[in-house]
């Protein structure tokens, strides 16, 4: 049994098909194949059921598996001993990040710490949080940025800020004329939310204390979007409003932020966090990514408890 073998075990049961796993691992179909069967030879179980498609693992073959990925965790540790010898960080950094992040925050850490560590690359991902937390699993990730909290026992959260929640209003709504928006005021058939699948959506029905579902008929347009920008574009182009992270409207222009409405005291918040396997490597390029990011965040941002506010689950 050596490493290369359990790095190709492990591959197929990523991505669940012997030619793509074999050009993740830059190796021939029949290389990999004849590798894995030298495997359950020596073993002496059959550790792929062949016959279906996509290609599943036996129970037994299940059990390996989880203990080949701790050994190649643990193989990988003796490469971080040496690099945490180095002053000089390098390598590469796999980074998954949510749509409703992404465009607001890589921008405000990503060149300071590229200028910072020059020989590390950056691989970014956006990501719904169920797809960060499969890939982070299954080592595809080395570090999530989402919003927590998941519950979720394979995942170790490093809380990073905790950010409000506002209100953007078209100028001919009612609420357009108050200077903060209670909660109980929001009505679900005028707000403009994400899609299914977006944790945000869930955010936002909390903060409106509804569990039910939103039709998305607003007069004689029903829009389905997956982006925080284009609804900000029907609130100013149609009518309604809809709820926006506070990072999404720092650098709006001044015609534009007078459509923003705080809400009233105590603000809702969501809780944004670095997340990574409970075994996770690369503990100092993680370390120098969290740094970063918080030296890049507003100051009234950064030094916001959790404590003064309701957050948001």
């Amino acid at each position: 049994m050596t490493l290369v073998q359990l790095e190709y075990l492990v591959a197929v049961d990523t991505h669940r098909h012997f030619a793509t796993a074999a050009e993740h691992c830059f190796v021939t179909q029949p290389t990999l194949s004849m590798q894995l069967q030298k495997l359950e030879e020596e073993l002496g179980v059959q550790l792929f059921d062949r016959s279906r498609v996509p290609v599943r693992p036996t129970e037994i073959g299940k059990e390996i598996i989880a203990q080949a990925r701790v050994v190649l965790a643990e193989s990988k540790k003796i490469q971080e001993i040496v690099q945490n010898q180095k002053q000089e960080l390098s390598g590469e950094l796999r980074i998954g990040v949510i749509p409703t992040l992404a465009p607001y925050l890589i921008p405000l850490f990503v060149t300071g710490f590229l200028e910072k560590h020059p020989h590390v690359q950056l691989v970014v991902q956006e990501l719904l949080t169920d797809q960060i937390v499969e890939k982070l699993n299954h080592e595809q990730l080395d570090v999530g940025l989402l919003v927590t909290p998941l519950s979720n026992k394979s995942i170790k959260e490093l809380p990073l800020f905790y950010e409000a929640f506002v209100t953007y209003i078209n100028p001919a709504h009612p609420l357009a004329k108050q200077e903060a928006i209670s909660p109980n005021q929001l009505d679900l058939d005028e707000l403009w939310v994400l899609n299914e699948g977006h944790c945000f959506r869930s955010q936002v029905l909390n903060i409106c204390n509804r569990a039910g579902t939103v039709s998305g008929q607003k007069g004689h347009l029903d829009y389905k979007s997956g982006s925080l920008e284009t609804l900000k574009r029907i609130v100013e182009t149609q009518h309604g409003l809809t709820l926006l992270p506070e990072l999404s409207v720092l650098e709006l222009p001044n015609e534009k932020r007078r459509l923003i409405r705080p809400f009233e005291e105590p603000q809702p918040l969501r809780e944004v966090s670095l997340v990574v396997h409970r075994s996770f490597l690369k503990k100092k390029l993680i370390q120098a990514l969290q740094q970063e990011i918080m030296a890049s965040i507003p100051e009234e941002i950064r030094n916001r408890k959790k404590e003064q506010v309701i957050a948001v689950k």
